[in-house]
């Protein structure tokens, strides 16, 4: 289990999920990931917190019907100045898609497409830093971009974020790592011929479970899909996923050294 209190710059931090229906996803993310969930107030239009021992992990909303938004998972990195990140995305070749603004108490939000067309958003602290436990069962483990031009995306961020980016992992697979303060916090992808042609550039997210083959189980029955694995790696046993909606998302159990 690790406990976090803040996030330095280009750290993800946040994770949301735009869905149609936050009821069933609701349902539907108890019984995969056994999260409970504070329902926000109608000021919020209901927008519900999912919690981990009693702290905020994610949150699910459904968008008003005049601001559609696709039914995905949002990465949010974290900004130490959101209307300066916000003055940055258009310089560095990417577009604004809500300027920085204030979210009562909170703290401030920007949301954005990066040069490779992956939808994205930077948090700045108020009183709501974001994921207040990572790395264990039902919590975020890690989050990466796969992107259609991931050249561009490291260009991007590491001027926008001025977060640090690792030479590639290997020469046969075109994967490198950003780091905040001399430790990784997210990868960078290139989307290969691989993957579906009419998906676009996205980031995912990694959900920590304890038995990601009992995790499909559950999954499947309760209408998910299974898209890849589970399959061992090393970091962990994992398995590509989408829930009932469409959204996707990754589940890891960690290797026996522990995450």
């Amino acid at each position: 289990m690790s406990v976090r209190t803040s996030y330095a710059q280009g750290t993800p931090c946040w994770i949301d999920l735009s869905t149609g229906d936050r009821r069933t996803a609701m349902d539907f993310y108890h019984a995969v990931l056994g999260w409970d969930y504070e329902v926000g107030s109608p000021e919020t239009g209901y927008y519900t917190q999912a919690l981990v021992d009693g702290k905020p992990v994610a949150a699910i909303y459904e968008p008003p019907p005049e601001q559609p938004m696709p039914t995905a998972w949002m990465t949010y990195l974290a900004t130490d100045d959101a209307t300066a990140t916000a003055r940055a995305i258009p310089e560095a070749g990417g577009q604004l898609v809500m300027d920085a603004m204030n979210v009562m108490e909170f703290g401030r939000m920007v949301l954005a497409v990066d040069p490779s067309g992956a939808t994205f958003g930077a948090w700045q602290a108020g009183t709501h830093i974001g994921m207040q436990v990572v790395n264990q069962p039902g919590a975020v483990v890690w989050n990466e971009l796969a992107s259609r031009n991931a050249a561009a995306a490291r260009r991007f961020y590491s001027q926008v974020f001025g977060v640090g980016i690792e030479p590639p992992m290997s020469d046969l697979f075109d994967y490198t790592t950003f780091r905040v303060a001399d430790r990784d916090v997210g990868g960078i992808m290139t989307m290969d011929a691989g993957w579906p042609a009419d998906l676009p550039s996205h980031w995912q997210v990694y959900f920590g479970v304890r038995d990601t083959d009992v995790a499909v189980r559950v999954l499947v029955g309760r209408g998910g899909t299974t898209l890849a694995g589970p399959q061992d790696s090393p970091y962990g046993r994992m398995a590509v996923c989408s829930d009932p909606e469409g959204a996707l998302f990754s589940l890891i159990a960690p290797p026996p050294e522990g995450w």
